[in-house]
């Protein structure tokens, strides 16, 4: 892979050299690689058929997961957290120490490894939110929720320049991940003034399927905003809310 330089910038394919671009510039790469059939045929290639079936099933596990907690993503998302996550799924399904290579799932493998998980590097949880709060997974009662106590705004979290107000928001997921399913709900406080005001408490209920056997996650984030002639708007369109995974109950 080379990257472009010069006033004029090519796509597409001159040759064996294929132009293109992606976040981090204008690039170029020579085509060539082994042959598709080969790989899926030759027993040279029997590893990469089982990491590519395992990344192939990681990718769809993050996908449903994603889904699931859309509603809170839109505004709490950076460029690369589609792959970030993937990566982590690879992870998840390589502690699957029961089933074998190129078979090993995320039922059998480790989803307290996605326990704080950062859909935002721009802005994280842990560097923006200081209050501290409670997370409960109640499988029986099919609750997922988050507790903060009151607390004085300037003092616990740590604004990105230009807010004057921002909100808690949270969510409950149940993931179904052989039958890339789900069951969500997600809560928000009211949009609270970033000053030095103590805040009333905060309690979030987040229902799922009472008695679920699977896997259950807790994602809890914040909101900034900026006020602007009495209405309310996102500050720089999100671009740092932070969102992270605070919570797993794997499942029975």
């Amino acid at each position: 892979m080379a990257r472009q330089k010069g006033i004029i910038k090519l796509k597409g394919t001159i040759g064996d050299i294929t132009f293109y671009k992606t976040q981090d510039g204008h690039l170029a790469r020579e085509k060539g690689g082994i042959d598709a059939s080969r790989i899926k045929s030759d027993p040279a290639f029997q590893r990469t058929r089982e990491n590519g079936s395992e990344f192939g099933r990681a990718g769809k596990a993050g996908k449903v997961l994603r889904t699931a907690l859309r509603a809170l993503l839109l505004n709490s998302a950076d460029g690369r957290m589609v792959s970030r996550l993937t990566q982590q799924m690879v992870k998840v399904i390589q502690a699957d120490l029961v089933s074998e290579r190129g078979l090993r799932n995320v039922i059998d493998g480790e989803v307290d490894l996605l326990v704080g998980f950062e859909f935002n590097i721009r802005g994280k949880l842990g560097t923006s939110l200081f209050a501290p709060f409670v997370g409960t997974i109640d499988r029986v009662a099919g609750e997922i929720k988050v507790d903060l106590a009151s607390f004085i705004p300037i003092n616990m979290v740590a604004a990105p320049g230009g807010t004057t107000h921002f909100k808690i928001i949270s969510a409950g997921a149940e993931i179904d991940f052989e039958a890339e399913t789900f069951v969500e709900a997600h809560s928000e406080s009211a949009i609270l003034p970033w000053d030095a005001t103590a805040t009333a408490a905060i309690n979030h209920v987040n229902a799922v399927t009472p008695a679920s056997t699977k896997p259950l996650f807790l994602a809890l984030g914040v909101e900034f905003y900026q006020e602007v002639n009495g209405a309310m708007y996102p500050l720089k369109n999100g671009a740092f809310n932070p969102l992270s995974i605070v919570q797993v109950d794997g499942g029975v």
